[in-house]
């Protein structure tokens, strides 16, 4: 049983870090194997030269993964991150982001994840991550 977009929205208000929450993230869609967030813009995730900074871009991939697994599983379990590589591949500026994340493999102790974020409006990706999760309920 997958989880609803307000499920997951609970979810991320429960069991998220202040600073995680403060991202702004709202679920867009739950499925069996993924999860889409929403980013949204706002001069206070922006670096110098007004870019999206990658530490938020960063942090929304790996909190997608969290509610893709969470998705998946019909429930929140524990679960931390094992590994997570980025690769930016243009700009965002003044977009909110819609981050994909979908789950290529879900063990019982482990899940691996292809998170696809792209700007809103945009054909191509602004970034794209790679994550590996330990499971630990």
């Amino acid at each position: 049983m997958t989880l609803t977009p307000a499920d997951a929205d609970k979810i991320l208000a429960d069991n998220f870090a202040p600073w995680v929450l403060d991202l702004g993230l709202a679920v867009v869609e739950t499925g069996a194997l993924h999860a889409v967030l929403r980013l949204p813009w706002t001069d206070r995730l922006a670096r110098e030269g007004g870019a999206l900074s990658g530490q938020a871009l960063m942090a929304a991939a790996d909190t997608a993964t969290v509610i893709a697994v969470s998705s998946a599983r019909g429930a929140f379990v524990p679960m931390t991150t094992v590994q997570q590589s980025t690769t930016f591949q243009r700009a965002v500026t003044g977009a909110d982001v819609l981050i994909d994340a979908r789950l290529s493999k879900l063990g019982k102790r482990m899940a691996f994840a292809d998170i696809t974020m792209t700007a809103t409006g945009a054909n191509e990706p602004a970034a794209r991550a790679s994550t590996v999760y330990a499971l630990l309920g």
